[in-house]
């Protein structure tokens, strides 16, 4: 009978960690690694929308179902953000994003990470830089991938 020992049983595991860990940060190839650079673009193209303040980019980057929860806590519409955008209450004036994590399920992209705003416009905390964090949905839809719903929300700060 083969019994293992405490330190062999934690070298296991591990190993078992460390390639889950390593697997985890190989970028995908082939079809999935052109999904995800693709979402990748668009995903700066959208903080690209946001800092000239063009409601144009997100008409065409997000679905016509898009829904997001966004910082201020509100449950929203593509058409209301863009009413929020267009009236100036929604404005950011300097925007940083990282994605921390990428995955390609066939037609649908997840993206997560962090953000850095700083807000503009009618926004309650116009003026402060603030981090988020950030969890989108990417969807090829007639062809193309578009964001079907976002989450952010804002980091407290000690």
């Amino acid at each position: 009978m083969f019994r293992f020992s405490a330190s062999f049983a934690s070298a296991f595991l591990l190993l078992g960690f460390a390639a889950s860990v390593s697997s985890a940060q190989t970028p995908p190839s082939g079809k999935a690694g052109a999904a995800e650079s693709e979402v990748r673009r668009l995903s700066d193209e959208e903080v690209q929308g946001f800092l000239n303040r063009d409601p144009a980019v997100f008409d065409r980057l997000w679905s016509a179902d898009f829904v997001v929860t966004n910082p201020l806590n509100k449950f929203v519409t593509k058409q209301q953000v863009l009413g929020m955008v267009r009236s100036g209450f929604l404005v950011i004036t300097s925007y940083e994003r990282q994605i921390e994590y990428a995955k390609v399920y066939g037609d649908t992209v997840i993206l997560a990470g962090a953000e850095t705003v700083t807000w503009g416009g009618h926004m309650p905390n116009a003026g402060k830089s603030e981090q988020l964090r950030f969890t989108a949905v990417w969807m090829k839809q007639d062809g193309r991938w578009q964001e079907v719903a976002r989450h952010a929300n804002i980091i407290p700060q000690p």
